[in-house]
């Protein structure tokens, strides 16, 4: 997926020093052959690992064209409020046109992880997937100040995103689509930058997806 040009096609994108994808229309094509789309296996294992409920208010932080968002908004029910945000302005114009739709209640916006326009304390789960390998480090430690600043007491964030397949022929596949240099980001690393963040109660492990583990943490009381 990440081999696909990434050129800019509106002026009016964010500026961030993570990287924005801006190739909407092929990103749907490829994320749903990994399961990815509305609703869809990878989708709801996300939703069910942070362990969202009726009534929740999410934020999906780097959103994409919103499949994810869409399936938490089904998780947290018309009582529920889910945001979504994204750097790439053609990602969530894709991704309003999709909750439309569907006539969802997501709200779509542009907006960058490490400036979260929310006040705190905002959110019972924050989500994210496959955005974090995005970030380089020291951005990454402002993200997660940010969504633990926008996190109630005792919210919950989920972090699904690449490991290397043990498969040999699914890491090449996986490594042929998606660029073997995204397959080498080491996720099990996110787990003491999130401590040092002061979340707690912070686990990391496998998924049911071969090419995705998780990370998860607290925000004290």
């Amino acid at each position: 997926m990440h081999r696909i040009r990434n050129e800019p096609r509106t002026k009016d994108g964010l500026q961030t020093a993570g990287i924005t994808l801006h190739w909407a229309g092929q990103y749907d094509f490829f994320t749903a052959l990994m399961g990815m789309g509305v609703n869809r296996p990878n989708s709801r294992m996300v939703v069910e690992l942070a362990q969202i409920q009726p009534g929740d208010a999410v934020l999906d932080v780097g959103c994409g064209t919103g499949n994810l968002t869409l399936t938490a908004q089904t998780a947290a029910g018309p009582g529920g409020r889910v945001h979504g945000i994204d750097a790439s302005p053609e990602m969530i114009e894709t991704a309003k046109k999709k909750a439309a739709r569907l006539n969802s209640l997501v709200v779509f916006n542009v907006g960058l992880i490490e400036q979260l326009a929310f006040p705190d304390a905002t959110f019972d789960k924050v989500i994210s997937r496959l955005v974090i390998h995005h970030l380089p480090d020291d951005l990454k430690v402002k993200a997660f100040d940010e969504i633990r600043r926008v996190l109630k007491p005792g919210g919950r964030i989920l972090i699904a995103d690449f490991i290397q397949p043990r498969n040999h022929v699914l890491n090449h596949i996986t490594g042929a689509m998606v660029g073997s240099h995204m397959m080498q980001t080491d996720t099990w690393k996110l787990a003491p930058m999130l401590e040092e963040a002061c979340f707690t109660a912070v686990t990391a492990g496998p998924t049911r997806s071969a090419f995705l583990a998780s990370v998860t943490g607290t925000k004290s009381q």
